[in-house]
């Protein structure tokens, strides 16, 4: 072996996928930690001291005004979809006239929160990631930090404040357009009655499925605000680094949305389970 061998090449066991895979759990964990810190930071200066209103109405405009348009057209498209998806499989069984039930329930409940979340990851999300990494590849954030400003505080936590805030009504608006949407498709194509439309829809669907869903959204938008905010002070160099931080920050919010959708959707059902112990209506 030649002096100049590295001590990877030393240990050939070293580049075995055994190797491989420990090194990515272990970068992994790194990260995870990194993220956790980063947010105990945020959530200190949510406490400490909240942006001024000057700073905060246009971030929230952009994040809230500025999604309506493609959370309608998702919404929209998505309820047409369901009624189409859904009325033959429950015609077969003579229920055509529950669809109502099924397309709000699935609306509310999982769609709605969902593909409001996936829509602001990628629009918001990513949006805010380029543009912390930009300012990080430009100094800008050293800059700020030379003046004596937090750029925790003055970069993130208006960010995810709108971030938290927007995303309820957002996914609001997702459910409404398509609750519509898929009311259009089942009444005035395949000829559903309105009546039982609205009566299933008001039988099957509770008040505990709405603030379930509300609350997804909530969770979701403080994940994407803290993923892309994160992403964006991690950035590399250049503009391949900023570039990455905005895929990344979409990647890891999608998967962040999916687990946490996961672990929300057990809790729901154990505390719904522990409303009707108690004898709590949930209607």
């Amino acid at each position: 072996m030649s002096a100049s061998a590295s001590p990877i090449d030393a240990h050939p066991s070293a580049s075995t996928p055994i190797h491989g895979l420990g090194r990515m759990v272990v970068d992994s964990i790194v990260v995870l930690g990194d993220l956790f810190t980063f947010g105990w930071t945020l959530c200190g200066w949510l406490l400490i001291r909240l942006p001024r209103a000057r700073v905060l109405w246009p971030i929230l405009y952009e994040v809230g005004v500025r999604s309506v348009p493609v959370v309608c057209v998702t919404g929209l498209f998505i309820g047409m979809v369901l009624a189409v998806q859904t009325y033959d499989t429950l015609k077969q069984m003579h229920f055509e006239s529950q669809i109502g039930s099924v397309i709000n329930g699935t609306l509310v409940k999982e769609l709605g929160p969902v593909l409001a979340a996936v829509m602001l990851a990628g629009r918001v999300g990513s949006a805010i990631a380029a543009q912390i990494g930009t300012m990080k590849v430009s100094e800008q954030i050293d800059a700020l930090s030379a003046l004596g400003a937090d750029p925790v505080a003055f970069l993130v936590v208006p960010r995810f404040l709108a971030c938290f805030l927007m995303i309820p009504a957002l996914t609001m608006v997702a459910e409404g357009v398509g609750i519509f949407g898929g009311w259009f498709v089942s009444t005035q194509i395949y000829g559903v009655s309105s009546h039982l439309f609205w009566t299933y829809s008001d039988r099957f669907v509770t008040a505990f499925d709405v603030i379930t869903g509300v609350f997804k959204s909530m969770s979701f938008g403080a994940a994407i605000a803290i993923i892309a905010c994160h992403r964006g002070f991690r950035c590399g160099s250049g503009a391949e680094g900023v570039g990455r931080a905005a895929t990344e920050a979409f990647v890891a919010s999608f998967v962040a949305i999916l687990a946490l959708d996961f672990v929300l959707a057990l809790l729901s059902i154990h505390l719904l389970k522990l409303l009707w112990a108690l004898g709590i209506p949930v209607t």
